[in-house]
Formats: structure tokens, C-alpha cells, sequence
């Protein structure tokens, strides 16, 4: 049994917090799955939160037959598929409304790509010894001056300077393990 499928059974039997770890766990990958049925990340995001909303009241029983995650995303699957025919019958909307929407999504995307960027880079950052990753937070996340930088640490410019370089360069060869494309460090 899976972790989804242990935090599943757990909410079945009345511990709440299991189905809030099912939807930590994958309402990401969940809703770039639906985006891929409706072509629209918001309405990808209102059918995860109704896939989510069918295992809260419906409690489905998980046979365990599959993956949990295959499981769930069949759930997922049917609620988009009849979200697209439902939506087959509607009038379609004007292009003219769709401009501010269509902008409204990229930038959402955008956003979802620039956080997930952020994520890989604070996990390889964890991965430095400390004294790399607190002259790299100091100055690239906190915005740190060198001269500030220099204080806080109790080090001299050129220290300064030679662990800046050397942390990057760690931080670099972290990120290019895991396969990250970065634009400069």
C-alpha cells in the first residue's frame, strides 16, 4: 500500500488529516494531468478540487486493484471528461473575453514554473555545506550588500568573495546533477 493509499484509508476511518496529505501529496501533478484534458489551467484546477470534493463525500472504496495515483487520477479523469460534455452544449465564449483570461493563465503558469525553478534550487542549496548556503542566502536571497554580507559573517571582503565563487560553483554542479537548466547564478 502507498502513502496515498495509507492516508486515504486513514481519512475513511476518520482522521482528517489523511486526505489533507492525499491532496498535499498530488493536487499538483493531478491538475497538469486535467490541463491536459481541458486545455485550461483553471478549469484544470476547479476539477482536481472536485476530484478532491468526490473522495471527501463520496468516500470511494480504493480496491487497491491499481496505484493509488492511477486510481485517483481515473477519478480526476471522469470529472473532466464530463466537464467537456457539459461544456459541449454551452455557447462558446467571445474571443474578446478570452484576451484577459488567456493573459490571466500564462501568467499563472509562469508562476507555477518559477516556483517549482525555486524549489529545485532550495533543495540543492540544502544539500551545500552551511557556510555556502549562508553567504548564497544572504546575498541572493536576502539581498545582502557585501559589505553587509562581510559583517554578518565576521569574514574579509576577499573571504567573502572566494566563498561567494565557491558556493556558486557548488551550487551550479548540484543543480546540473539534477538536470536543472538555470539562466545565471
Amino acid at each position: 500500500m502507498d502513502n496515498g493509499a495509507f492516508s486515504y484509508c486513514r481519512y475513511l476511518e476518520g482522521d482528517d488529516e489523511g486526505i489533507a496529505e492525499v491532496v498535499r501529496d498530488y493536487k499538483d501533478g493531478l491538475i497538469l494531468y486535467l490541463q491536459g484534458f481541458v486545455q485550461n489551467l483553471y478549469t484544470a484546477e476547479e476539477l482536481a478540487e472536485d476530484t478532491f470534493f468526490r473522495l471527501m463525500v463520496k468516500k470511494p472504496k480504493f480496491a487497491g486493484k491499481s496505484s493509488f495515483r492511477s486510481w485517483l487520477y481515473g477519478i480526476g479523469r471522469h470529472a473532466a471528461l464530463d466537464h467537456l460534455r457539459k461544456s459541449a452544449k454551452q455557447s462558446p465564449v467571445p474571443i474578446e473575453d478570452m484576451e484577459g483570461y488567456l493573459a490571466d493563465e500564462t501568467d499563472l503558469e509562469r508562476s507555477y514554473i518559477r516556483e517549482e525553478r525555486m524549489i529545485t534550487v532550495h533543495r540543492a542549496l540544502a544539500k551545500l555545506p552551511a557556510e555556502y548556503q549562508q553567504v548564497l542566502w544572504l546575498v541572493y536571497f536576502e539581498g545582502f550588500s557585501h559589505e553587509d554580507t562581510q559583517e554578518a559573517m565576521h569574514k574579509s571582503p576577499r573571504q567573502i568573495r572566494n566563498l561567494l565563487y565557491r558556493a556558486k560553483q557548488s551550487l551550479r554542479a548540484e543543480l546540473e546533477k539534477e538536470g536543472f537548466e538555470y539562466e545565471e547564478l
